[in-house]
């Protein structure tokens, strides 16, 4: 089972944002705010000694051991949330703002 999943949009942009997908690592990150919601960060990094790793569509992703727990399970997506906008989100159901998509793929925004 994966830690993680990538959407076909995502994967095209992360492949789109990188030169050498041959030997891209991409990091993924994760910290549980005071409000419980969890904050996310991505960016194309080294993968250390005591990372997770998983391959996904040829894209080598890292993820630090003290984040493993908040992103088990996450979904990340490459959406169009307003008209030319478009952003990487991360479907993650260990966030206490996390709403599943609609029946219609439809997300709703957490306020």
């Amino acid at each position: 089972m994966s830690l993680i999943t990538l959407s076909a949009s995502a994967i095209e942009q992360i492949k789109r944002s990188s030169d050498d997908t041959e030997n891209m690592t991409l990091r993924l990150a994760a910290k549980m705010n005071a409000d419980e919601n969890i904050e996310y960060g991505m960016g194309f990094d080294e993968a250390r000694d005591d990372d997770a790793r998983e391959t996904i569509d040829g894209i080598q992703i890292v993820i630090a051991a003290d984040c493993v727990e908040l992103l088990n399970g996450t979904h990340m997506d490459y959406v169009e949330l307003e008209p030319g906008q478009h952003h990487f989100i991360f479907l993650n159901p260990n966030d206490s703002s996390y709403k599943p998509p609609t029946e219609d793929g439809v997300f709703e925004q957490s306020s």
